[in-house]
């Protein structure tokens, strides 16, 4: 085995199929896109407005999960697993919200780094899918429909919450906005 082809076992490698264990917590969270529609909802039915990022980056992660579980892509393990951290954070701060906590404002931008973050960490898997099955010409368990997917998703994904990131917290609106409050 290459040096190549054993990198793109550790990364690539997909457990989907040779793991029953791993394939039960991946179907797991292919159905969690499901339940992440909650959030919605309660959006829509508190009259609340529902942005452009919501519902894109809830349409299309669902689609994009469900594509690659049923191809059973490598690199998903991954994707999921900073998704998972993330959303672990990003559902705690809005859990202590909805209980009206009083919460800094740098938690809200703390969450939304973190979300900026995965979607740098996304393109830096999926570039190094693409390098593994393109240049070292190692089998690997990713389609190149899944990289051109997986790399639009993600840098669309950072496109939209770098302008959310600046919109909410470094616009002069939101500026004036802190500074009434103090």
């Amino acid at each position: 085995m290459t040096h190549n082809q054993s990198k793109c076992n550790y990364i690539l490698s997909s457990h989907l199929t040779q793991d029953p264990v791993f394939g039960f917590w991946s179907w797991t969270f292919a159905l969690s896109k499901l339940v992440e529609f909650g959030d919605t909802a309660f959006i829509v039915l508190r009259k609340q407005p529902l942005i452009f990022l919501h519902w894109y980056h809830h349409v299309t992660v669902l689609l994009y999960t469900w594509f690659s579980y049923a191809e059973a892509t490598g690199n998903g393990k991954w994707f999921g697993l900073v998704n998972s951290f993330v959303h672990a954070w990003m559902y705690s701060y809005y859990a202590l919200k909805a209980m009206r906590f009083n919460i800094p404002k740098w938690v809200a931008m703390f969450v939304t780094t973190l979300q900026l973050s995965q979607m740098v960490v996304g393109c830096i898997l999926t570039a190094s899918a693409y390098y593994y099955v393109h240049s070292a010409q190692v089998e690997c368990h990713v389609t190149p429909l899944n990289i051109k997917l997986a790399m639009l998703m993600y840098l669309s994904y950072f496109i939209l919450f770098a302008r959310f990131f600046q919109q909410a917290y470094l616009s002069n609106k939101h500026i004036k906005k802190i500074g009434k409050k103090d």
